[in-house]
């Protein structure tokens, strides 16, 4: 199910006055050079991906197939050219924003549901004593966030095998089972928990769309980002959890 959320520009009636569909094309086949090679210039591949977004958003919302934009724009399903995606569509920095936030609010909320919460419900508690388990002696931010994203999932009782995937530690995208994966934008964690994992994965309509992530906030980003840059609606039984993240 589509939706658009708050985007400011979810469709381009028209084409930058700079370029032209040779100019567009000529861009893209940039990119899928670029995206074939170990080094490149970050600066190119954003400007790049700005330069063609109207292109991008072109292909995204008359429908095209994930397989067909894996191939003709690989960038946009990594952090470099969603984050640009996302900032076009939305007028919002999609990490930056996201730490930000965190920064601010994150510990406010960990106390909340550590304490308020986990009195009020015994399933919040024994959340927070498995969590506090499975981190062990881990500090800093993405280790908060790990706490934050898997304690609000209990909060809302949503269900957390259709945001997190587990896989074995060497698992690589081939060897995952596509058949079990979500449909929706789904983590795959590399590891038995998200804080003993070293690397994730991103999938999409059950395809994985992303396998060399080395963080979770990375993770956490491009899954959401997703939502809003493939125009998927979220799932009923995620909704509340991504519904607080974006708020």
């Amino acid at each position: 199910m589509q939706d658009t959320y708050g985007c400011i520009k979810w469709d381009m009636k028209y084409m930058p006055v700079s370029e032209t569909p040779e100019s567009q094309q000529e861009k893209k086949d940039k990119m899928k050079a670029l995206s074939e090679q170990t080094a490149f210039s970050p600066d190119e591949v954003k400007t790049l991906m700005k330069c063609t977004y109207y292109s991008q958003r072109k292909d995204i919302n008359k429908g095209t197939e994930l397989q067909s934009l894996l191939e003709e724009w690989p960038f946009l399903f990594q952090e470099i050219g969603m984050t640009v995606h996302f900032q076009e569509l939305t007028g919002v920095s999609l990490k930056e924003t996201f730490l930000t936030i965190i920064e601010k609010k994150g510990k406010r909320l960990l106390d909340f549901m550590r304490t308020i919460c986990a009195e009020k419900s015994k399933r919040i508690l024994q959340a927070v004593t498995k969590l506090d388990i499975l981190r062990g002696q881990l500090e800093g931010c993405s280790e908060n966030v790990k706490d934050m994203v898997l304690l609000l999932l209990s909060y809302f009782d949503d269900k957390e095998e259709n945001l997190f995937h587990y896989v074995d530690q060497t698992c690589v995208a081939k060897d995952v089972p596509l058949e079990r994966l979500p449909v929706n934008p789904c983590i795959v964690v590399c590891g038995t928990s998200c804080y003993a994992s070293t690397h994730f994965m991103v999938s999409v309509d059950g395809k994985i769309v992303n396998d060399h992530i080395s963080n979770f906030i990375s993770a956490i980003c491009l899954m959401f980002g997703a939502y809003y840059c493939l125009n998927i609606h979220y799932p009923v039984d995620l909704g509340s959890t991504l519904e607080f993240l974006q708020r």
